[in-house]
């Protein structure tokens, strides 16, 4: 497991204002203020105008200097807007970690979206995901892209982790016992799923707190690229299970491109997943409205999956 820097070094806002600072002067005088603490990063919005990340871990890090090659070369070929790397630096102290700056994007992370404001994002959620998909494997290798290392769509490894997360989720009272049969019913039902190993480009982590979307609720930028890495489309594919209706699903595959059925139900046990997995977060963060739009993904994962 990487090490986690000490919370009392840079975790405030005052800490990350006097390191940036020091290493990019003609941004003072700085106002830093937490935007969020996510698994891997900590996130700042720096003088109303700019987005920092600063990594908690040595792996964050890693991925930051990924990101750093990768996305200025994606953002002019991707047809929604992502974080375009300003600012690199480098953590003071025992842990000299790359961070990076960015210009915020427009928009504002999805809550409690209707159906009708969710099938906006259809069309271009598959048009990035095509873009994105086809990205060419040979230029990843030159940009060092790691490969998945972690296993994010074996469902053989993943799916008593799938399980610990349900019972610990309804343990805690978070989900009710009806959907607490649904999901085990669920889980019954991917046991023998397997899929090919057609790799692509992925953004690795594509849920709802990482879009943004407009006043109309149509996504607006994809951000937080820190696990962007070659794997399964399936484990992007998956924001469509979690995030858009079953129509929605129907116009996505039309212009993405129809998978084959093994992929499909790989993404529906991906999105539920990864929407557990968040679920438990929110709880741990009190964040409860990121918890009702857990609760609203999980609803949506689970209505009338067909393949």
């Amino acid at each position: 497991m990487s090490q986690i820097w000490s919370a009392d070094k840079v975790v405030s806002e005052q800490g990350a204002a006097k390191i940036i600072e020091r290493q990019f002067p003609q941004l003072k005088p700085v106002k830093a203020v937490v935007l969020g603490k996510g698994f891997d990063n900590l996130v700042f919005l720096v003088n109303n105008k700019f987005v920092f990340r600063f990594p908690r871990r040595e792996f964050a890090a890693e991925l930051i200097q990924t990101e750093n090659k990768l996305l200025p070369v994606l953002s002019s070929l991707l047809p929604i807007p992502i974080p375009y790397p300003i600012y690199q630096g480098v953590l003071e102290g025992e842990n000299p970690w790359t961070y990076g700056g960015y210009k915020s994007l427009p928009g504002e992370t999805p809550k409690r979206l209707s159906e009708e404001q969710r099938m906006k994002s259809a069309i271009p959620l598959a048009r990035f995901l095509r873009v994105l998909h086809n990205f060419p494997l040979n230029e990843t290798k030159e940009l060092q892209v790691p490969f998945d290392q972690i296993g994010r769509i074996d469902l053989n490894k993943r799916r008593p982790m799938f399980k610990k997360l349900l019972e610990e989720a309804f343990e805690k009272n978070l989900i009710q016992k009806d959907m607490y049969q649904l999901l085990q019913e669920f889980l019954t039902s991917v046991k023998s799923l397997s899929t090919d190993q057609r790799q692509t480009l992925v953004h690795g982590d594509l849920h709802i707190r990482n879009m943004l979307v407009d006043e109309e609720g149509k996504v607006s930028a994809v951000i937080d690229w820190g696990d962007t890495h070659i794997g399964h489309p399936a484990i992007d594919l998956s924001i469509v299970y979690s995030f858009l209706p079953p129509e929605g699903r129907k116009i996505f595959f039309d212009v993405y491109g129809d998978v084959q059925i093994e992929e499909k139900k790989a993404a529906n046990f991906k999105a539920i997943y990864t929407t557990l997995l968040l679920l438990l977060y929110s709880n741990e963060q009190n964040d409860h409205t990121l918890k009702e739009d857990c609760l609203d993904s999980l609803h949506i994962a689970l209505k009338e999956v067909s393949f």
